[in-house]
């Protein structure tokens, strides 16, 4: 009889409690409006919850992907650079005349549209002065050469932009790294239009000039020179991610040897710069002997330009000479950087890319002489231009093992 008057009593009262909440609800529509406000705002809360959850902070495993990803970004690069020095020495640089962001990307299909494109290229300084004997099958590979190194420019700017959007959104980039990545995409950009700036100093007519055209060695450097500072930003952003820093004692000793190999690394550098002035000029079919310059240690017109500093830049004989004193500097002050370092005790990473650096560097030094007394084959010249950014490569990676330890 108990337990049935309780159950009467709750059912009753909770018909009552319902009904008094369905009232109250019709004579107040607020209160059903405030309900529905406070369900909205929990399920905002909810997804912003979801969604930051979804980020990941930086840490060891996100500085991993993005420096592998970074220095496969590098590698991308190399194989532009690569590709370039092939096109500059088979002279397909100026078979394409125009420009355009995507039209391009599809190659003439049929014979009118090649015929169409070779027209174009007969209208401009190469063909009337250089090729005028061309047929249509030879246009195509220059022309081929041309494209695919355009094409794959593309592919490196993909490369930069897309992950770094991904990459953003996903919360693997703190603070600095975000200002770094945006810089790499820029100067993605930037080296796109230098590319084309210096296509352009070749299509253009020059009565006054009797020389066989070609592109301005001042800007076929800059774009070198910007292809390069692009592979050595991301290659040493992936190594910092990727290389922990190691525990050395900061003595005065490290200090000095961490002050020859940055001097060292700056010196290989500006060898590689001189060498494309070297190739812009065709410096290297001239004075085809070594050590000797035609019998002479220093060459009769090799300050034969007026003024004086005009022949640093734009004289064949003085930029081979300049170029042949930096190899050998950069020879002497990497052999000086693993003497060095017999003497110290240094990790066993730094000392492996020590002794790469200097058996690359006797390998590049044996790449270029061989390549000037065999008169610049276009294989060899091509592995001595790779040669250079490998060496470069291994000097990033001394810098980055001898770096100290972050604050």
């Amino acid at each position: 009889m108990l337990l049935s008057s309780l159950r009467t009593t709750i059912s009753c009262g909770c018909r009552c409690a319902g009904k008094s909440f369905q009232h109250s609800s019709q004579r107040s529509p607020q209160l059903r409006q405030w309900f529905v406000r406070r369900n909205q705002s929990t399920l905002t809360v909810e997804s912003a919850v979801r969604s930051k959850a979804a980020a990941v902070a930086p840490n060891a495993a996100t500085n991993r992907i993005v420096g592998r990803w970074l220095i496969g970004c590098s590698g991308l690069v190399v194989g532009a650079v690569v590709l370039g020095g092939v096109t500059r020495l088979t002279e397909s640089g100026l078979s394409m005349v125009d420009w355009h962001l995507v039209k391009e990307m599809k190659p003439p299909q049929s014979e009118e549209e090649w015929q169409a494109e070779f027209s174009k290229y007969q209208q401009f300084p190469e063909f009337k002065i250089l090729n005028h004997g061309m047929t249509l099958s030879e246009f195509k590979f220059i022309f081929f050469m041309e494209w695919g190194h355009r094409m794959w420019g593309r592919l490196v700017g993909l490369a930069y932009i897309l992950p770094t959007i991904y990459f953003w959104r996903k919360g693997y980039f703190n603070r600095s790294l975000k200002g770094k990545v945006l810089g790499l995409c820029g100067f993605v950009f930037f080296q796109g239009l230098l590319g084309w700036y210096m296509v352009k100093s070749g299509l253009e007519d020059k009565p006054e000039s009797h020389d066989v055209p070609r592109v301005s060695q001042y800007r076929l450097t800059a774009h070198l020179g910007s292809a390069l500072l692009l592979y050595v930003a991301s290659l040493w952003t992936g190594l910092t991610l990727l290389l922990p820093a190691h525990k050395m004692v900061e003595t005065k000793q490290l200090m000095q040897f961490r002050r020859f190999a940055k001097g060292t690394g700056g010196l290989v550098f500006l060898t590689a710069l001189s060498g494309a002035f070297v190739a812009g000029l065709d410096a290297g079919l001239v004075y085809n002997s070594f050590p000797k310059m035609a019998d002479r240690w220093i060459p009769d017109d090799l300050l034969a330009f007026s003024p004086t500093i005009k022949n640093f830049f734009e004289n064949p004989t003085t930029v081979q000479f300049d170029h042949r004193i930096l190899g050998i500097s950069s020879l002497a002050a990497i052999t000086g950087l693993y003497l060095f370092s017999r003497r110290m005790v240094l990790p066993r990473r730094a000392k492996v890319a020590i002794g790469l650096l200097a058996a690359m560097a006797y390998t590049q030094v044996a790449l270029g002489i061989s390549t000037l007394l065999l008169y610049v084959p276009t294989p060899l010249a091509a592995t001595h231009q790779s040669g250079s950014v490998a060496l470069l490569t291994f000097a990033i990676w001394v810098l980055a093992e001898l770096r100290k330890m972050p604050k």
